[in-house]
């Protein structure tokens, strides 16, 4: 415990440092930043054209790092660098017998994911170097300069799976032996079994189009002059990038629905729908930021299925009409609800997969960090932060950076008020529900019209109101410069 306790605390001091440096398509073990991230990343890399892709696994990163190597590109204090060189060269223990440890970071420890994020940052710089060699021309045959070669080449990262996109086979077939000769300089290599080319469009030599990353599936479909993307100037590219559930993955999640329902063949409904709802609502929150309805519908069937067949073990003798009846019930309007029947209180349900909103995910900006002092940013995008109190972080989430009374984002260097929705004098009472973030002066506007004691509606404001011809001007100029 005392180990762990001092790995969390060197992880707080280099985390801030690394954080700064970190380049901006590396998502994986990172604060503020998620799967959807990467995914969203990847769509912004191809949804205008399509391109080759290498898709790769780093072979036992965890494993295999050279220790030598990762200290020094930590380069860090002597003190920090002693204690991190323990933790490298501690053993392992196999039973009663300890094993030495000459390469790879600490299983399971806490500082274990940012060393390894460490030992592979630079990855995506190299490529970039290797971009503005590349021989890319416009429509005008002209030679581009480094920066639109630079973006033309993408590098994305999550953990030891990463993915280079580029419209060019060459360029992605240079890439992997780049990648690989720099992998090699930390110990490592790419593991052949899980690294693979394909095309995001069409079919490349044995391969499908589209390509499996951290259980989504991201193709790009024929698509018809009304359904096809469009370029920035409206021209039709023929093409839509869907991104859905991968069959692996979906099949994954069923068959783990299905095991449960084996494995409570004669428990009471109630526990196997408690059992079955948290699987359910994970599994839906994780693709619910991409096209995943179709995957939702065609679950919900086979788990329909299933529980039918569970439902009619339990009763042989009784009809199915009783059998349904006895444990599907009708809820808000859905006549299948497989649920428990309570009189005078909520019956348990089991949750439906297609009942889970899908919603798009904005992509975290590149290069930012929680450390950067955008309280205000990062507040709205995790509900909390360290140097923001955690009711002004918790609402900043739930109104999604906006002011209710304004709509309008709020800025790092605005004053923002928390107001009660119904005024504590009119009977509101201090709770989440009640309470809404504003900027000063849109609170010192709503209080103002709220009846609330002290303001104009009380008439004790000495304020003047404001002619309507004054009003028509600041709108105009509200127009003029929003």
């Amino acid at each position: 415990m005392k180990d762990r306790a001092l790995q969390a605390l060197v992880k707080l001091a280099l985390e801030p440092e690394w954080e700064a440096r970190f380049e901006p398509n590396s998502y994986g073990f990172r604060p503020g930043r998620s799967c959807q991230d990467s995914i969203e990343a990847i769509f912004g890399s191809i949804y205008l054209k399509p391109k080759y892709v290498l898709d790769a696994d780093i072979s036992k990163c965890f494993d295999r790092i050279n220790q030598e190597a990762l200290l020094r590109k930590l380069n860090t204090f002597p003190t920090i660098r002693r204690q991190v060189r323990a933790w490298l060269k501690a053993g392992v223990m196999d039973g009663k017998q300890l094993f030495p440890t000459s390469e790879g970071t600490p299983q399971g420890g806490v500082i274990s994911p940012l060393l390894a994020n460490i030992a592979l940052h630079g990855m995506e710089e190299r490529i970039k170097q290797f971009a503005e060699t590349i021989d890319l021309k416009d429509y005008r045959g002209r030679q581009q300069g480094k920066r639109d070669k630079r973006t033309s080449l993408s590098l994305i990262r999550y953990a030891d799976d990463f993915v280079i996109l580029h419209e060019d086979l060459t360029v992605i077939q240079r890439c992997r032996n780049i990648i690989s000769e720099w992998l090699h300089g930390m110990g490592l290599e790419l593991k052949p079994s899980k690294t693979r080319l394909a095309h995001t469009h069409i079919k490349y030599e044995q391969e499908q189009p589209g390509f499996d990353f951290l259980g989504f599936n991201i193709r790009q479909f024929p698509a018809g002059k009304y359904s096809s993307s469009k370029s920035t100037k409206g021209k039709i590219l023929g093409f839509k990038t869907i991104i859905t559930p991968s069959k692996q993955k979906q099949k994954v999640h069923y068959d783990q629905i299905a095991s449960v329902i084996e494995a409570h063949k004669a428990a009471p409904q109630a526990s196997l729908i408690s059992h079955l709802n948290p699987i359910i609502r994970g599994w839906a929150n994780y693709y619910a930021t991409v096209v995943s309805k179709v995957a939702y519908s065609d679950i919900d069937d086979l788990t329909y299925q299933k529980l039918s067949a569970w439902a009619k073990r339990r009763h042989p003798k009784k009809s199915r009409e009783w059998v349904s009846k006895r444990y599907w019930q009708s809820i808000g309007g859905d006549n299948w609800v497989f649920a428990t029947k309570k009189e005078g209180s909520t019956p348990l349900r089991l949750l439906n997969h297609a009942d889970t909103p899908i919603v798009r995910h904005v992509k975290v900006k590149g290069e930012s960090s929680p450390y950067d002092g955008n309280l205000v940013y990062w507040s709205s995008r995790m509900g909390n932060n360290p140097e923001m109190p955690n009711r002004i972080s918790k609402l900043l989430k739930k109104q999604k950076g906006k002011c209710t009374h304004c709509e309008m984002f709020f800025r790092e260097d605005d004053v923002m008020e928390v107001d009660h929705i119904i005024p504590k004098s009119k009977g509101g009472k201090d709770e989440y529900k009640n309470i809404q973030l504003l900027h000063r002066h849109c609170h010192d506007t709503k209080t103002a019209n709220d009846g609330s004691p002290g303001t104009k509606s009380g008439c004790n404001s000495a304020e003047p109101k404001p002619t309507r011809k004054l009003e028509k001007v600041a709108d105009k100029w509200v127009m003029r410069y929003a």
